[in-house]
């Protein structure tokens, strides 16, 4: 801290003898570019001409550093100040500097402190025999004592300390250099340095190791992680994390870099294992995000991995079955939007063939909104295009009773001119049409059991009704009850072509009243169709809220490209059934299902969460019939639970638990334990995941990790500060 309080106020008191019981005074050092200085004591005199003593309750204040003590002496002979306290020094950053005594030179850049505490940035407290100020920079502190824990009475022993013989703060740099370091935890002396350099707490981007972990797996044995952090300017850095262990040696790598239009970020390790004895194992993962200028934006994501069973024993990446790489370019407005990208995808999976699935897909999108004026409603007009490529030629499904051929490759360009408009009518009942015209264009390649080229001309227009019923209560609750109905046509007949892209159907709340549920426009839903459903909104005056949603679809024809689990397979329907309930106490509970004529669900998903200030939990079931057109030969389902419980102010427990319910068998599960206060951080789990189709060897996964904070980035948290009786 740089301290040019008392100069400047004591060069204006010597100027004028005063003699006053409570004086208030303020000056200027030089009269240019210094705050005024404000010296406030109970009593201000001078002795001998040359000596200025401020007595009782002193205070000065300048620059935003405030200092307060028992009494200060300036001698202008010597330049010297003698200031007697207890003295409490603080500066605008919030750092505390206590004393006993000081004696210090006019300009308060050198001198010493007796008794001297240091409490930087509300948490780190360093106690000494004394301090020496040196140059106005540096802090030297002498027989040291280093905490950010609370330390309540003189006899009380912290959690962990660092003991020096000496310690030297860098106020320019935010460093503190410690000389014969000793950690020690409870009083107990754990590890010995003879130098050692920390940040301090104000620094945030700190060259140095970070918080080690240990990890204990039944593949890769037991070791640590231990990253060391580079700061490379302001714009960069990069973290070097060597992970050893009694199966591996492993270099992990995280690079950061910020542009000024953009950023990028990389992850990726080199191993050495006994798992794979001989070969260099390993993966990398790059991604990123640039402003084109124009509003356009470039986004990338490259992952690679040099093994498809390196992530199930390292666990990196957030998928063990499939890799992504991507690069894209868009354009986002409020009118319209362009998209272009190219990707590329490479299975994990043992039961995949690469060669067999589409690996290079190429795809483009614009839309323009346009608002004309004598017909009214919203025109919209959009193009698109897509391509996919397999590596495989067989022009066949290699007898594989798989109805993709192995080597089918695709391109698509679509064309669409949409025209809606919407009218309020009698007694509040909502009116609206859709006209659409698509032309799309195909050609298949490798591919003997279709056409190679082929194009359409589809129509389709749709009437559209809904009567919102609101009703107000007195108290202030509202309910919602809609009911709503479609009619639509779509005109031309499907071409002979494959169903390459829309093999995976959603039939859900926010399509009930679509034309075409297809993902793509390699195929469309044709003939008339009819959809009707109900919608119930209640929000009560106490906060809570619940909504229901049913519907149900009726077509003139059956679509045989629409699977038993879509819920949309023959002329009828199943039920959707659609509800949630949330209420101000946390707890959210969602449901949808397809509900078929013989009232059996054909899909079902569920989710409960409860979210308050101790505990954050939620379950999840999802189900799944067996539809060989989805590739699907038996039925799925599966439970998740997922969880944290705060039991004290310092204690927290979690939880994960992964259930198949089709195989009656636990997939995952695992345990959690945290302690944290304003010193310390410690984190134990134990996962344990059972072999499956993604994970051929079941493993155990032990971790621990132990943050002391209160230096850099590893601040305290003073929601966890404990109290002093």
């Amino acid at each position: 801290m740089k301290h040019r309080v008392l100069p400047l106020v004591l060069a204006a008191l010597l100027g004028a003898p005063l003699y006053a019981q409570t004086t208030t005074l303020s000056a200027n050092a030089d009269g240019a570019g210094t705050e005024p200085a404000l010296l406030i004591a109970d009593s201000v005199f001078v002795q001998s001409g040359s000596r200025l003593v401020a007595t009782g309750n002193v205070e000065a204040l300048q620059d935003g550093l405030r200092m307060v003590a028992h009494s200060i002496v300036f001698d202008q002979d010597s330049g010297t100040l003698t200031i007697e306290g207890p003295i409490r020094i603080t500066d605008s950053s919030g750092n505390l500097l206590l004393a006993d005594a000081a004696e210090l030179d006019q300009d308060f850049r050198n001198g010493l402190l007796r008794g001297a505490r240091m409490v930087m940035d509300d948490q780190l407290q360093l106690a000494a025999i004394d301090a020496q100020r040196v140059e106005g920079r540096y802090t030297q502190l002498n027989r040291v004592a280093v905490t950010s824990c609370q330390v309540c009475g003189a006899g009380e022993v912290p959690l962990w300390q660092i003991r020096a013989d000496r310690v030297i703060h860098d106020e320019d740099e935010k460093q503190l250099w410690f000389e014969g370091a000793q950690l020690r935890v409870l009083d107990v002396p754990v590890f010995w340095w003879p130098q050692l350099r920390l940040p301090d707490p104000t620094l945030k981007r700190a060259r140095g190791f970070l918080t080690p972990t240990f990890r204990s797996t039944t593949l890769l044995g037991t070791g640590i992680r231990l990253p060391y952090f580079i700061p490379i300017g302001d714009h960069q850095d990069i973290t070097l994390t060597p992970y050893l262990a009694s199966e591996t040696r492993t270099l992990e790598v995280i690079y950061r870099r910020a542009f000024v239009d953009g950023a990028i970020e990389v992850n990726g390790a080199v191993s050495q294992d006994t798992l794979l004895e001989d070969k260099t194992r390993g993966y990398l993962f790059a991604e990123g995000q640039f402003g084109l200028g124009g509003g356009f934006e470039l986004a990338f994501e490259l992952q690679s991995v040099s093994d498809d069973s390196y992530f199930n024993a390292y666990d990196y990446g957030d998928s063990d079955e499939q890799l992504t790489s991507e690069i894209r370019v868009s354009r986002y407005r409020r009118d319209g939007y362009i998209d272009t990208g190219l990707t590329y995808y490479e299975s994990l999976l043992a039961a995949e063939d690469d060669d067999k699935e589409p690996s290079v897909i190429v795809d483009s999108a614009w839309q323009k909104r346009i608002f004309p004026g004598r017909i009214g409603g919203q025109l919209t007009l959009g193009l698109e295009s897509h391509g996919h490529y397999r590596r495989s030629n067989d022009d066949t499904d290699g007898n594989d009773d798989d109805s993709i051929v192995d080597g089918r490759d695709m391109t698509r360009l679509s064309a669409e001119a949409h025209w809606e408009r919407r009218w309020t009518l009698l007694a509040g009942v909502r009116a609206g049409i859709d006209t659409y015209l698509w032309a799309d264009r195909y050609n298949v390649y490798d591919d003997a059991t279709s056409d190679s080229a082929a194009s359409v001309l589809t129509p389709a227009a749709s009437v559209e009704l809904r009567w919102p019923l609101v009703r107000r209560a007195a108290l202030g609750g509202r309910t919602l009850l809609e009911p709503v109905v479609m009619s639509g046509w779509v005109g031309a007949e499907r071409p002979n072509i494959p169903n390459d892209e829309s093999t995976r159907v959603e039939f859900d709340e926010a399509n009930l009243l679509s034309l075409s549920r297809f993902a793509a426009a390699d195929r469309r839903e044709r003939g008339r169709t009819t959809a009707a459903g109900l919608r119930w909104l209640h929000e009560a005056p106490a906060g809570w809220a619940t909504r229901m949603t049913f519907g149900r679809v009726w077509r003139q024809d059956d679509d045989s490209d629409l699977s038993l689990s879509s819920g949309l397979n023959g002329t009828t329907s199943d039920w959707l059934i659609s509800g949630g309930f949330l209420n101000p106490q946390g707890l959210s509970i969602s449901i949808r299902g397809l509900l078929d004529q013989g009232s059996t669900f054909d899909k079902a998903e569920a989710r409960a969460a409860w979210y308050n200030d101790r505990t954050d939990i939620s379950a999840t079931y999802l189900m799944l019939v067996e539809d060989p057109d989805e590739d699907r030969d038996e039925s799925q389902a599966e439970l998740t639970l997922d969880g944290a419980y705060r039991v004290s102010r310092h204690w927290t427990t979690s939880a994960e638990w992964r259930y198949d319910l089709a195989d009656r068998r636990v997939d995952r599960s695992g345990v959690g334990l945290q302690y944290r206060n304003e010193c310390v951080q410690v984190d134990l789990t134990i996962l344990r995941e059972f072999a499956s189709s993604t994970n051929l060897e079941p493993s155990t996964d032990f971790g621990l990790s132990v943050a002391l904070t209160g230096f850099g980035t590893a601040g305290s948290d003073k929601e966890y500060r404990r109290t002093c009786n």
